[in-house]
């Protein structure tokens, strides 16, 4: 066994040069970085910018993040439109651009209602973004037969856990120099940079799984085959395997927003943390999950994808029971250390397993993975608003340790059906 993960190990490189060596892997790993750089350092500073700057209460606070139910029409639009014209990265340019538009408008607001529109008309196609890359090295890695294809996806996707490493921090300092309106405009010119690393970079035309262009003889009724396939669209009960999986991963989710909006107030409202060490709770979550990744990528291959999923969901469940039963420094970390190991599984492998669950529509799976977390955000948000009101803080958190508990038992069944994937 030991020697066996040596070995494993041993071949990491070969996916870091691939990943180097390629204009497009390299660029997406630049700007998913960016992304999740820009996106972390706003998340937990968008609840304190509305009560603070624009006066609303916790509970109209937490009804924000119910704007992020508009993202996955949003992302199943984009992600349609990508499978029928294989044209990703122009779709990804255009999402980019949303987010710098919606991002300093938001960081203009001055009435109430204005945060709410822009996040559910303008945002919401922001998101998608990050899928149309993933459905761009996907279909590189389809063309080129790549034997570490795994270990590219895993190695891009960490780009943006690393952002999310040194993002709240960044912002947490931003706001607290500048003015939270200053670092809305940071997480804008975010987005935007994400285009540069792009450049002009270009994928070739999507192929099917387990298909490749053996001869120039062929090439001409494979891209037949392939406009054929990109014509058509996933029926419902072809998407039910992915549906499934995405329900579950819903419930995971949907204790991030509740964290985010209302773990930053209890640090410092009620415990009266320093700015430093609540912005080192919140950045210690994804340190931890970029360490894991490349573990849950390896552990993965001998007990299968699903099935470490099932521990993942658990660590959510006892992370949430931290953050509801301690009440110092002490349990805030130990809640973050444990939720960077759920986040070290489903960041690792659910974008994989998305893909894997929808091989004909990988930019609509990639799409309706990725944006279910607007969903998950949107019942936490709900969630986060009547729990703060009924049960207060820190005892919410117990109503996203209930949903952990019961997508914990979920993805144990899911593991041990036909929907598996290893």
């Amino acid at each position: 066994m030991p020697s066996a993960l040596a070995a494993e190990i041993a071949n990491s490189p070969s996916a870091a040069r691939t990943v180097w060596a390629s204009p497009v892997y390299r660029g997406a790993t630049v700007a998913l970085f960016l992304s999740g750089l820009g996106t972390s350092a706003a998340a937990p500073q968008i609840t304190l910018f509305l009560v603070n700057d624009l006066h609303v209460s916790l509970t109209t606070a937490g009804l924000f993040y119910l704007t992020n139910i508009t993202a996955p029409l949003a992302g199943y639009l984009i992600g349609a439109r990508s499978d029928r014209s294989g044209k990703r990265l122009g779709l990804f340019r255009w999402c980019a651009l949303a987010g710098f538009l919606g991002w300093v408008a938001m960081a203009m607001a001055d009435q109430v209602w204005m945060p709410f529109v822009i996040s559910a008309v303008v945002l919401a196609f922001s998101g998608a973004a990050g899928s149309q890359l993933f459905a761009a090295i996907h279909d590189d890695l389809q063309t080129t037969a790549s034997p570490v294809a795994d270990g590219v996806v895993s190695i891009v996707r960490m780009a943006l856990t690393a952002g999310w490493v040194v993002g709240p921090v960044l912002g947490s300092l931003l706001a607290t120099a500048a003015g939270p309106r200053v670092m809305l405009a940071a997480t804008g010119a975010c987005a935007l940079a994400q285009i540069v690393p792009m450049g002009f970079a270009r994928t070739g035309p999507t192929v099917r799984p387990g298909a490749h262009t053996a001869s120039a003889s062929a090439s001409t009724s494979t891209s037949e085959a392939q406009a054929e396939r990109l014509a058509r669209r996933p029926k419902l009960r072809g998407m039910l395997p992915l549906l499934a999986f995405t329900g579950l991963y819903v419930l995971v989710y949907a204790g991030e927003p509740i964290k985010y909006g209302y773990l930053p107030i209890y640090m410092h409202d009620d415990l009266r943390l320093p700015t430093a060490v609540s912005g080192a709770v919140i950045g210690i979550q994804p340190l931890i999950e970029l360490i894991l990744m490349p573990v849950a990528a390896l552990v993965a291959r001998r007990i299968g994808m699903m099935r470490l999923m099932v521990l993942g969901a658990a660590f959510g469940v006892g992370a949430n029971l931290c953050f509801a039963l301690t009440g110092d420094a002490a349990g805030m970390f130990a809640g973050q250390i444990l939720m960077g190991g759920v986040w070290g599984v489903f960041a690792a492998l659910g974008i994989i397993v998305a893909q894997r669950l929808l091989p004909q529509a990988v930019a609509t799976a990639s799409a309706v993975f990725m944006s279910s977390t607007a969903i998950a955000s949107a019942l936490g948000g709900l969630t986060g608003s009547l729990g703060v009101s009924v049960l207060g803080l820190p005892h919410v958190f117990f109503a996203p340790a209930l949903y952990g508990l019961i997508a914990t038992g979920g993805i144990a069944v899911l593991s041990r059906s036909r929907l598996a994937v290893r």
